[in-house]
């Protein structure tokens, strides 16, 4: 078993330490945010994240958690980097926290037991950067891999624990030999690679997705000027084994932690190299206009939006998290908010997390408060206390029944007869 450190608290590093330590490993985390450390050791996750309490319950003996990084080094021999690297203006990803760690391991003085496990995403070449950086701090011994990370919030542990693959990046193989023993255990494919290539497969790999999803939204945009059912369409396209079913699921726009900031940190990467990459440029775009799309579903029912009661019902940007990030709901409510439209919002779990990030609208404690006298409801998020509503119970509490499934979650023929002038992505119009 091997002694583990983790760097960030986070979706990433959370999840990956809990599990590493459902593995038997011992874990220590390390945060710089005193409330989450003093509430991780109290057993409770600042995340929402289906069965991550539970399993950190179960492993309380082997996880700690601390303020400190010397202490987790004590306690580490490998050590994994889980820090956000968010994008700047210029949409290149902010390494600054990256830095700043490294920074800090020479003020604490790392030693040549210690390994560096690259977990957060970064650009192709930031492995090379730290080598030097590691370097010119006298951290020429302190080791270095790549080991990109592919969680689905909301079924995390699920991802982490039947991985796909595990993608190891490395400068030395006897360091790359330790991380891939890691997940001996879990009997999945190991891809031993360079760690350039192996910081390009997460970017490669999350831009692709993106991609899928922003083709489908065309496809449904294009189905509903001829009257094809962009499902079926999904459907018959998603047998074909070369393509597949997954990420043909048309919407409004993908949005979270990973896919738009990826996908614009691989934009400028290839832009900084002197490649114009039209085809994600093209992703992002249909992307953002595909959330707006909503606010012309709306008017075409209701006219102009001044003074007109919309209830947005999920907020997070996907079911089974609270994360907000890039969530379609917050362009939506702003787009919303200025046509003159007065908003009220209701998620089953991110409610907290979104008073931060909507300014200007009502939150509702149920979805029942929240479609009371409206003129329109948009299902934003296809979580399963929404789409499970009692929609025909819902009807007579709104003032107008314009529903707006933007994640084709419901029923179109049900919907209809409960009395809804229903309009989903990619499908005819029922009323």
């Amino acid at each position: 078993m091997e002694r583990i450190g983790v760097v960030g608290a986070g979706y990433v590093g959370l999840v990956s330490g809990v599990c590493f330590a459902a593995l038997g490993h011992e874990v220590t985390l390390r945060d710089i945010d005193a409330a989450k450390v003093a509430a991780l050791g109290g057993g409770a996750s600042p995340i929402y994240e289906p069965g991550l309490e539970e399993l950190m319950a179960a492993n309380r003996e082997r996880l700690s958690f601390t303020l400190s990084l010397e202490h987790m080094l004590e306690r580490s021999d490998l050590v994994f980097i889980a820090v956000d690297t968010p994008p700047t203006y210029s949409g290149d990803a902010d390494l600054s926290r990256v830095m700043r760690l490294l920074d800090e391991l020479g003020a604490t003085g790392a030693d040549a037991r210690h390994t560096l496990v690259m977990k957060s995403t970064v650009p192709i070449g930031t492995g090379e950067r730290v080598r030097a950086e590691l370097a010119a701090r006298g951290l020429e011994h302190v080791g270095y891999c790549s080991n990109p990370e592919f969680l689905k919030e909301g079924a995390a542990i699920s991802d982490f624990m039947k991985p796909d693959r595990v993608v190891v990046g490395q400068f030395d193989p006897v360091q790359g030999d330790r991380v891939a023993g890691l997940y001996a255990p879990l009997g999945a494919a190991v891809m031993r690679t360079s760690v350039a290539t192996a910081e390009m497969i997460k970017y490669a790999s999350n831009a692709f997705l993106a991609t899928k999803i922003s083709f489908i939204n065309e496809i449904a945009n294009v189905c509903e000027e001829v009257g094809a059912d962009v499902g079926q369409v999904a459907e018959g396209m998603g047998m074909d084994r070369r393509i597949g079913p997954a990420f043909l699921n048309a919407g409004i726009g993908f949005g979270g932690s990973c896919f738009p900031k990826d996908v614009s940190a691989l934009k400028q990467l290839a832009g900084n190299s002197g490649y114009h990459f039209q085809l994600l440029t093209a992703v992002i775009e249909v992307n953002e206009l595909q959330k707006r799309r909503v606010v012309g579903k709306l008017k075409r029912h209701l006219g102009h939006l001044e003074g007109t009661e919309i209830a947005l019902l999920g907020l997070a940007f996907k079911p089974e998290t609270d994360d907000m990030r890039e969530a379609s709901s917050l362009v939506l409510a702003a787009r919303l908010l200025a046509e003159g439209a007065r908003v009220r919002v209701y998620d089953p779990v991110a409610l907290d997390a979104a008073r931060d990030r909507l300014a200007g609208v009502r939150f509702c404690a149920t979805p029942e408060e929240c479609v009371e006298g409206a003129d329109a409801a948009v299902l934003v998020t296809e979580w399963r206390q929404i789409v499970e509503l009692d929609w025909p119970a819902l009807r007579p509490r709104m003032r107008r029944p314009v529903l707006v499934d933007g994640r084709n979650a419901l029923d179109a023929a049900a919907m209809a007869e409960a009395g809804f002038t229903y309009e989903g992505i990619g499908r005819a119009a029922a009323r």
